[in-house]
């Protein structure tokens, strides 16, 4: 689950090699619970009994699928943990250069029903209803790595760090000398470390879903990773990214997804429903909006882009 670059940054003088070692133990924990590349993980004993018998898990398993079941529900399928099946087919960042058939694609659909999820939590197990289900938690477990790594620095007395999972940032506490983090927004149509603009913050993490992580292009038409478990193939919904500013990094980053899937104008108004919880959206015509918490804080540098009023929602 963790192929990509970690990023821990503590800066209280009591942080310790020791504590460093202890938050690789907490991660490698949570890789072996939630990876389902990793063999023999919780999440691959549950995929490998897929249409046989519920496997017991860790509470901290059953935890984050029980969230990316209610992430489901709340986003109407846009947010998918059952879409191993499709995943594996278009294989994007994992040598997919293609598009796959549409027999194989109607294949892969008819086995990422989020609903033939199982959970039974008097014997904490999950349970996988058909044969070739797959549960995939991609989408929120660096977010839940996140906030596990912040709850441990917490708890030993670390007021100011940042916490960079790939791209998933959790701004622990403000800087040394109180003010705040400025964090960059990423640029949408430039490699990772490029931003448009930036977002002042103290303790809030910010997680972005967007195109540009890993794509393929065949016969002019750019194929992402973000796909829609309605049709069988990436979103299209005229966004380029969407990032989620909240407190706890699993919500932002089951958010973001489930967001990048509902388009610009649901989007925004199912943001605007959520305490605590504002978004920044990329539209594929360089325009960006924020939700209403949002606006004179977000600061646009980047030329390419227009700051844009929030659209109105549809009676």
């Amino acid at each position: 689950m963790f192929s990509t670059i970690i990023t821990i940054r503590v800066f209280d003088e009591g942080m310790t090699e020791a504590r460093f070692d202890r938050i690789g133990e907490l991660l490698e924990t949570i890789d072996r619970q939630l990876s389902r590349q990793l063999a023999d993980s919780e999440i691959d004993q549950v995929n490998r009994q897929a249409g046989i018998q519920p496997v017991a898990v860790s509470a901290e398993t059953y935890r984050v699928v029980e969230e990316a079941l209610q992430f489901a529900k709340k986003s109407g399928g846009r947010f998918n943990p059952a879409i191993g099946p499709l995943v594996d087919l278009w294989a994007i960042g994992n040598g997919g250069d293609s598009v796959p058939s549409k027999e194989h694609i109607a294949e892969a659909l008819a086995l990422i029903d989020y609903e033939d999820v199982a959970l039974y939590p008097q014997e904490r197990k999950i349970g996988l209803a058909r044969t070739g289900m797959s549960l995939d938690l991609g989408a929120i477990g660096k977010g839940y790595a996140a906030d596990v790594i912040a709850e441990y620095l917490r708890s030993e007395g670390m007021k100011s760090a940042l916490i960079d999972l790939g791209g998933n940032l959790l701004a622990l506490g403000a800087k040394l000398d109180g003010s705040p983090w400025s964090i960059g927004i990423q640029d949408p149509a430039e490699q990772r470390g490029a931003y448009l603009g930036t977002l002042q913050v103290i303790d809030k993490t910010i997680v972005t879903s967007g195109v540009y992580e890993r794509f393929f292009k065949a016969d002019g038409q750019v194929y992402h990773h973000l796909l829609d478990s309605a049709t069988g193939y990436p979103f299209r919904k005229n966004l380029l990214s969407v990032s989620i500013v909240t407190d706890q990094s699993m919500i932002a980053d089951g958010l973001s997804t489930s967001v990048f899937g509902m388009g610009l104008e649901e989007g925004v108004a199912f943001i605007e429903q959520w305490d605590g919880v504002e978004a920044i959206f990329v539209t594929e015509d360089n325009q960006v909006i924020v939700t209403s918490g949002l606006d004179g804080r977000f600061q646009l540098t980047h030329e390419d882009y227009t700051l844009a009023e929030r659209p109105t929602a549809t009676p």
